[in-house]
Order: C-alpha cells, then sequence, then structure tokens
C-alpha cells in the first residue's frame, strides 16, 4: 500500500494573468487530499473518491478526472495494464473549484505511486508528475496549483521557462475565510474566454495585465513587511481587475461585499472564478469568525483556514 497527501490552495494574486506570464502569489492552505494505491491481481486501474464535495463536482469533472489520473500514471511511468492498482482519495480539502483540488488530487496519487512502486520521487519530480496531471483538467495550466500542492508555504510563482518560483516570507500565520458560491466552474472554458477576448481587444487588456503585475508585486512586499492592510488593500485592486477580464461572477461579487461590509481587510474572487471561492482576508479568530458566520447566514458554504504557514 502507497499513501500520499497533497495541500489544497488559494491564489491570493494572479488568478488568470499568470497563464500569461504575469507573477502571481499562490499559498497552501491546512486542507489537503489524501491518497491509497493498492496494487490488485486483475489489470487496469479502479477509483475510489471519498473527498467531500460541493454537489455536482464529482460528477461534472469525471471525464476530466479520469484523463488526469491516466496522465499521472504515464508520468511516473506506471503501466496499469501490467500492474493493475485501487487508487482512493480522502482527505478534508472540499473536492470544489477554486481550491485546488484537482491538483492535490494529482500531487496525492504522485506521491502515493512513489511510495506504493519505491520511485523514491523528489518534490521537484512530484511537482512535474502532477503538472502532467493537472493537463486534464485545464488544458494548458498554469502550473500555480500544483507547486503549492507539492511544496506547501506562501510562493511567488511566473510561468516561463523555467517556471520562478521563490518562497515568500512572511511574519506569522494569517486568518482567511473562503465563501463557495456553490457553483462548479470551468476552469478550461474560463481561461479560454480569458485568451480569446485579449486577442480581440489587446489595447485594454495589455494595460488590465500590466496593472495585475504591478499589484502582484506591491503584494509581495506588503507580505515581506507583514502590511496586512495593504495587502488586503491589494486584494480588492485585484478582483477589480479580474472583474474586467469578466471572469467573475454576480456571487462572487455579492460574497466579496458582504465580507468587506463585515470588517475583512481584503476580498477577492480565488482561483478560476464564474463560480468556485471567493477569499477574504480576516486577521485574528474574532475577525474570521465574524466574516464567515455573515456568509454562512446567506447560506453559503464557508472554509475558515490560514495562509502563510
Amino acid at each position: 500500500m502507497g499513501n500520499g497527501e497533497g495541500y489544497g490552495k488559494v491564489i491570493l494574486f494572479g488568478e488568470h494573468f499568470v497563464v500569461h506570464g504575469v507573477p502571481s502569489i499562490v499559498s497552501a492552505i491546512g486542507d489537503t487530499t489524501t491518497c491509497e494505491v493498492i496494487r490488485k491481481q486483475t489489470p487496469g486501474w479502479t477509483l475510489k473518491d471519498d473527498r467531500p464535495a460541493t454537489p455536482g463536482y464529482k460528477t461534472e469533472k469525471l471525464d476530466q478526472q479520469k484523463d488526469s489520473i491516466n496522465r499521472v500514471l504515464t508520468a511516473a511511468g506506471i503501466d496499469p495494464t501490467k500492474t493493475g492498482i485501487n487508487i482512493t482519495f480522502a482527505g478534508n480539502l472540499l473536492a470544489a473549484s477554486g481550491v485546488g483540488a484537482s491538483a492535490a488530487s494529482c500531487t496525492a496519487l504522485a506521491r502515493a505511486l512513489s511510495d506504493e512502486f519505491k520511485l523514491k520521487l523528489n518534490d521537484e519530480k512530484i511537482n512535474e508528475i502532477a503538472y502532467e496531471g493537472e493537463k486534464g483538467y485545464h488544458g494548458t495550466p498554469s502550473g500555480i496549483d500544483n507547486t503549492a500542492a507539492t511544496y506547501g508555504g506562501l510562493i511567488w510563482f511566473v510561468k516561463g521557462s523555467p517556471n520562478v518560483m521563490d518562497r515568500i516570507k512572511t511574519k506569522k500565520p494569517v486568518e482567511i475565510v473562503m465563501g463557495n458560491t456553490g457553483k462548479v466552474a470551468d476552469t478550461k472554458a474560463a481561461v479560454a474566454g480569458v485568451k480569446e477576448r485579449k486577442d480581440k481587444f489587446p489595447g485594454k487588456y495589455t494595460m488590465i495585465f500590466n496593472e495585475a503585475g504591478e499589484v502582484a508585486g506591491k503584494a509581495r512586499t506588503a507580505f515581506e513587511a507583514g502590511d496586512m492592510k495593504e495587502v488586503g488593500a491589494l486584494m480588492d485592486r485585484a478582483h477589480e481587475l479580474l472583474k474586467l477580464i469578466e471572469v467573475s461572477s454576480n456571487e462572487l461579487d455579492f460574497l466579496v461585499s458582504l465580507a468587506k461590509s463585515n470588517g475583512a481587510w481584503g476580498a477577492k474572487m480565488t482561483g478560476g472564478g464564474l463560480g468556485g471561492y471567493m477569499v477574504a482576508l480576516t486577521p485574528g479568530k474574532k475577525l474570521q469568525n465574524t466574516v464567515a458566520a455573515a456568509i454562512e447566514a446567506e447560506g453559503f458554504q464557508v472554509l475558515k483556514t490560514t495562509i502563510g504557514v
């Protein structure tokens, strides 16, 4: 039996823009997906998915999940036609849009395969395999989700050849609240839509993309200085930029406004958009509980966790 684990994540700055080479900041969160791999007598692989999930998520993502698992197996050099395996996913990370659920499962599977087949893969190799798995879900993934799922911590990420990845040192972990719209988002469609509009309106989009890069740079400086008020203000601006490229939604905008009106230092959508999650910066347990209660009172699921761990 082989076991593996992958962190969930929250993108704090640069989602969508990161695909086009703009810097981004991502943090692992405390919730994880686990994977167990057991060899079986017959060829092929079976899947048991015991992750908690947003209603409809697993069904809608099933074809992408199968593609992803096959890609991970190929990248790890495992041929299930020769050695059959049973795969079980579990853990406390909600299978939902916006928390890096797919990357966490890819990383967990890669680690479990390494464990079961004694591949002795280091984090760099695990990350590469998880990235291949992410292609099943995202077409052309940025690489940011699997990087957070593999390494943990707070990460500055720039997509390129090679990718740039720096750890951002923070003064201490900070509380956040993530609000779930309950809508399963199609990240692949959202990414394709941005590319289409960027090609159609290059002038407008170049200005927006340039500002997104400036915001990410200022946020890194603020994190390193421990200036969470500034981080919050920059999160607010980041949300406005994401609205301009048409990847937010009415539900996301509602939750962002709700969090702000209840004292959040900053709030924005996170991840692919068009559904999924938003994130609010809520330093201190008291503020975190206040904002979480306000979101729950409106009938939305919340995740209370920390960044910068």
